[in-house]
Order: structure tokens, then C-alpha cells, then sequence
């Protein structure tokens, strides 16, 4: 029997395999460069503590399964190079009192115990059997592997930019209502104004006398406005809060950047269009593929990348809501500026002149300014929704 075979020999002698069948499976390893113990986990059938339970009689020790709950002390494995750990293969997982448990695919090779006792001073050592990948796990999660390598820690980062991510969608809320209150302030001011002109021309048809329900209308009126105006100019102060086209999307970017590190998919999205927004949600995939993943706590890192990619998708969306809020505010300013605009000329120019006309003018005057903001409003969208003066 060889030595790769040999740490194996208990899966015989527990009835679990043959030695045809063990020996086939050392060949079968050996000639596709792979662990031994992934084929007897993934092709024949064996259970990790099957296996574990074979190594540790072998090793006449303890075995331990990796566990991303352990809470591996810092100090165990501050400074320690990860590539001499995968050389080795052996990890210090934790400690009891003075005793350091190390996890170790072949506790019994002097040149790892060595290792150990340079690199991790203690009073005693336990050395305990474990997987290969196990050990590799606790590798790439506590030195900081690559992303789509880590497993267990690697959910505290994602939880972190869902925090993120749902402290700017919050933020884009704010701005949605903040549009969305500007509206309503709007509608309030154009029904003052409409009182107004109703007022102004029941004035004109009565001969210009501005009788006492005439002018109820026309204060009504002019405290609607005035009331509409207030508190339109309350949100219009605050327009920095709110983001401008640019801003809205640099922020966005940046919030769902983390995703080019986490994804799943190779295969690219085609974006839908050729806006900003359409072309960063065509950078995340549509969903994560969820593993069935060894041991089974592995499973809710899949799904805790597959929440993110999903909460990156919010955020887009998120963004788009913003982007339209802020259109339909400008279209909504546009349309009433205009709407006012001609409701002032026709009444100027159908009506009598009197020395009430100047309501015309300052109906006129007040959709001028309306349009005017609707379109500084409207015009960023527009311009960055068909890529004009987008930043590259």
C-alpha cells in the first residue's frame, strides 16, 4: 500500500470501500493531479466525517471540520503568509488557555510542527486532522483572499455594502419626495393662479367691475399662490441636497462597484439602452447561481453575495425613480409654464384692455418663469438619458 493510500486504509476496514476500489480511486487521483480525498467526497460517496473519522484514526488524534462560526483570535494568525500555510497545509484555528489548536491535513509531518512553532509561539500545541479544503478555507477567509474566495468573513463585507447601498437608495428617497413636494407645491400655486385668471376674466365680462365674489376669487387666489410659491421656493433652496444628474450617477457607481469583484457570471448583459443607468446595471449580473455548497453554512455566503447582486439591482432602480422624479417635476413646471403663458396672451388679446390687464401680463410672467425652471429641471435628464455630455 502506499503512503497516499494509507491514511485511507480505515474506509476499508469500515466496510465503506474495497481495496480495488480505494486503489482505483488513488489512480484515478493521481492521474487527473487532484486530492485523493475530493474523489472519495465527490465521486465515491464518502461523507466528510467518514473521511475525517478514517484520517484521525490514522493520525491517532482529533479531527476538525471546518467552521466559519469559530472565532479565530487575531493574533493566531496575524502575520502569517498564506502561501507557507498552503505549503504546509496548517492553520492555527484557536486556543485554549495556552494550548493552540492547529488544524493540519498531515498532522504527523514534522516539517509543518516545526513551522508551527516558528511562526506561532505558544506553551503547547494540539494538532488536528483535517481537509485539505478545509484548511484551505480558513486560509483564504482569515488572510484575506481574493473575493470570490472568501466564504466565511467575506459576508461581513457584504453586509456591509448593503448597508451602504440601502443608506443611498434612503438617501434617493428623500429626493424622490423632495420632487414630489415641489409637485404638489406646484399644483397649489397653478390653482391659485387659475383662480386668478378666472377672477381677472369674470372682471373683463362684468364690465371691469370687480365685484365682492370677483375679488373673494382673486384673494383665494392670490393666497393659493402664495402658499404654493412658499413652499415650492423651500424645496428650490434646497436643490443642493438634491442630485444633479451627474452626481446621482457618480454615487451610484460607485455604491455597486464592489460587484465586479463578487460576480458569479462570466457571460456580459447586454444593457437595455444606451443611458448611464442602463449601462451600470448591464455590469451586474441578473442573479448569482446558488451552489450546494460543503458544509452547508457555505451556502449563506452564496446567498449573501446573490442578496447583494439583488440590492445592487435596487440601487439602480432606485436611481432610475430619481432620474424620472426629477424629469417629471421639469415637465410638470414646463407645462403649467406654458399653459399660463397662453392662458395670459389669449386673455390679453380677446378681453377688453382694463386696469385689471395687468393681471395678464403677470399671468404671462409668472408661466415664463415656471417654464424656465421647468427646463433647467427637465434638460439634464434629457441630455445625460441620451448620452450627450455624459462623463466617460
Amino acid at each position: 500500500m502506499t503512503t497516499e493510500v494509507s491514511p485511507y486504509i480505515a474506509l476499508v476496514e469500515n466496510g465503506l470501500l474495497s481495496d480495488p476500489q480505494l486503489a482505483a480511486v488513488q489512480q484515478s487521483a493521481a492521474a487527473r493531479g487532484v486530492e485523493t480525498e475530493r474523489v472519495l467526497l465527490k465521486e465515491s460517496g464518502i461523507s466528510r466525517c467518514a473521511l475525517l473519522e478514517a484520517l484521525a484514526r490514522h493520525y491517532a488524534c482529533r479531527f476538525i471540520q471546518y467552521d466559519e462560526r469559530i472565532p479565530v483570535p487575531s493574533h493566531l494568525f496575524a502575520g502569517l503568509d498564506a502561501k507557507v500555510l498552503r505549503a504546509g497545509r496548517w492553520f492555527p484555528v484557536m486556543q485554549l488557555g495556552e494550548t493552540v489548536i492547529v488544524a493540519a491535513a498531515d498532522p504527523a509531518s514534522e516539517t509543518m510542527r516545526e513551522q508551527v512553532r516558528q511562526l506561532v509561539p505558544a506553551k503547547d500545541y494540539e494538532f488536528r486532522v483535517a481537509l485539505n479544503e478545509d484548511v484551505r478555507w480558513y486560509i483564504q477567509d482569515y488572510l484575506h483572499a481574493e473575493a470570490h474566495l472568501l466564504i466565511g468573513i467575506e459576508r461581513t463585507g457584504l453586509a456591509y455594502w448593503r448597508n451602504t447601498m440601502a443608506l443611498w437608495r434612503t438617501k434617493l428617497a428623500c429626493h424622490r419626495n423632495g420632487h414630489a413636494r415641489a409637485r404638489t407645491s406646484m399644483k397649489l400655486l397653478r390653482w391659485g393662479l387659475a383662480m386668478v385668471a378666472l377672477s381677472n376674466a369674470l372682471t373683463h365680462i362684468k364690465a371691469n367691475v370687480l365685484s365682492p365674489y370677483h375679488f373673494a376669487l382673486l384673494a383665494a387666489g392670490i393666497v393659493m399662490a402664495s402658499i404654493g410659491l412658499y413652499d415650492y421656493f423651500k424645496v428650490r433652496r434646497s436643490r443642493m441636497d438634491l442630485p444633479c444628474q451627474h452626481a446621482l450617477l457618480d454615487i451610484t457607481s460607485e455604491n455597486i462597484r464592489f460587484t465586479k469583484r463578487y460576480h458569479l457570471e462570466e457571460a456580459p448583459v447586454k444593457a437595455e439602452d444606451e443611458t448611464t443607468l442602463a449601462q451600470l446595471a448591464a455590469a451586474i449580473p441578473h442573479y448569482c447561481s446558488v451552489l450546494r455548497p460543503v458544509p452547508a453554512s457555505k451556502e449563506r455566503t452564496h446567498l449573501a453575495r446573490e442578496r447583494n447582486i439583488l440590492a445592487a439591482q435596487r440601487t439602480i432602480a432606485a436611481s432610475h425613480r430619481t432620474s424620472y422624479a426629477r424629469a417629471r417635476t421639469g415637465l410638470s413646471l414646463i407645462r403649467t409654464g406654458v399653459s399660463f403663458i397662453g392662458l395670459g396672451l389669449a386673455m390679453n388679446k380677446m378681453l377688453s384692455t382694463s386696469p385689471y390687464s395687468v393681471t395678464d401680463y403677470f399671468l404671462m410672467m409668472a408661466g415664463f418663469l415656471m417654464l424656465v425652471d421647468g427646463i433647467i429641471w427637465y434638460v439634464p435628464v434629457r441630455r445625460l438619458k441620451y448620452g450627450i455630455g455624459r462623463e466617460s
